[in-house]
């Protein structure tokens, strides 16, 4: 009988998926004022605007190979990517993956920054070291984890970690913050084919849950590592030819208060919104993934649940502009995201003398702006972002701004 309740609870869970699939009509992820669920009606000339204050985190630099003309171009500079933030110990810290050039290429390492404030920052140190070549990582998030601060790092071979698996050699690894010695030093090993999106999360049964992508992109989660830090069960979620015209990637998933899963992924297959799934049984099953309507161009998203009983998406929805662009959306119910705001992130006040004949590459609404992670801090969402993939950034709102969308009726 518990058996068919679960099976039961699950159809009506994913039953607006399904019916949504057979219709070809996406899923209700957002509705806003004016435009309601049909996203091709949105004027985002109209959309609120979220001001805050800005501060580079690492500033551009340009990278160890020859330039091919006078001029510095982007693909002269080094790789800023993949930007994590967590409030540990009475500080901010930052992580991102440092390479180069883009991107991911051997040598790629990751570096780290501090902050008292959130908008001045230590020089950058290295968390891993500069690996030899033919090795690389890429950062993939803090992790809290018995008490520890914990980088979590994804570890291959060549340029990318996409590939035969038996070049890549991809493995999920952490390295522990040792006070102490004021360094980085290796933990340990969680998984072998894996590459994570953010930290795991707690599951109600006190599980960690993180989500996992092998070196040919096929999604599933692990679960566990509360035993011990290798030990983790995969779950599939969906295969990379598994539902047509979809090529699954960054997909972000949390937990609803009837312990279900609600799950959004980027899709790379060309059709510029997110995908949806939910999950009822703690992410061991999944329903397939089907299209929604949220917008996106075809990058990587963050939802944060704050303090203020709302949750929080940022990326970038706009695909139009590409990711020129940064906007959050705002869901009452953490399910339906009703309001959407451009986040107004300011061209930063100066550059570093090597890179000063790219200003303009660097100006708003020109560098592209993306990889967001979000966290809340004493009234404060701090969102760390990469600009045009060469300079690690902090953009820091008020919560109370955001407040203010949810008691307006406009768009």
């Amino acid at each position: 009988m518990r058996t068919l309740l679960i099976a039961f609870t699950f159809l009506l869970l994913i039953a607006p998926a399904y019916a949504a699939d057979k219709t070809n009509s996406p899923v209700p992820v957002l509705n806003l004022p004016g435009s309601g669920t049909d996203t091709s009606a949105i004027d985002y000339s109209k959309l609120p605007v979220l001001k805050g204050q800005h501060a580079i985190v690492n500033p551009a630099a340009l990278g160890p190979y020859p330039k091919k003309s006078d001029k510095v171009d982007l693909r002269d500079l080094r790789l800023n990517l993949h930007n994590y933030l967590i409030y540990h110990d009475g500080k901010f810290w930052c992580i991102w993956s440092d390479g180069p050039r883009i991107e991911d290429e051997p040598t790629q390492e990751i570096k780290y920054a501090t902050s008292t404030d959130g908008l001045h920052w230590s020089k950058a140190q290295s968390v891993t070291g500069t690996p030899e070549k033919p090795n690389a990582f890429i950062a993939r998030g803090l992790w809290i984890r018995d008490g520890k601060l914990l980088a979590l790092a994804a570890k291959y071979q060549g340029h990318g970690a996409f590939g035969p698996p038996d070049k890549k050699h991809l493995e999920l690894v952490a390295y522990r913050w040792e006070p102490a010695q004021d360094k980085w030093v290796f933990e340990g090993k969680l998984y072998d084919n894996a590459i994570n999106n953010f930290p795991p999360q707690k599951l109600p049964s006190d599980n960690w849950i993180l989500t996992r992508r092998d070196s040919r992109f096929n999604v599933s989660v692990l679960i566990g590592g509360v035993k011990a830090l290798d030990d983790w069960q995969s779950f599939p979620v969906v295969g990379v030819k598994q539902v047509k015209g979809f090529r699954p990637d960054e997909p972000i998933f949390w937990v609803l208060p009837d312990n279900s899963l609600y799950a959004l992924f980027r899709d790379n297959g060309g059709s510029q919104r997110l995908f949806f799934s939910t999950s009822s049984d703690e992410g061991r099953t999944w329903a397939p993934p089907v299209l929604s309507n949220f917008p996106n161009a075809s990058s990587k998203l963050f939802s944060l649940a704050t303090s203020h009983s709302y949750r929080v998406l940022v990326l970038n929805a706009h695909p139009a502009v590409n990711r020129r662009e940064l906007y959050l959306a705002v869901s009452p119910d953490n399910k339906t995201f009703t309001r959407l705001a451009k986040l107004e992130i300011p061209s930063p006040a100066e550059l570093p003398e090597a890179v000063t004949t790219l200003k303009k590459k660097f100006s708003a609404g020109i560098a592209s702006l993306q990889y967001p992670h979000v966290i809340e801090h004493d009234g404060y969402l701090y969102i760390a972002l990469s600009r045009g993939k060469v300079q690690t950034e902090v953009f820091r709102v008020k919560l109370s701004d955001i407040d203010e969308l949810l008691k307006s009726n406009e768009s």
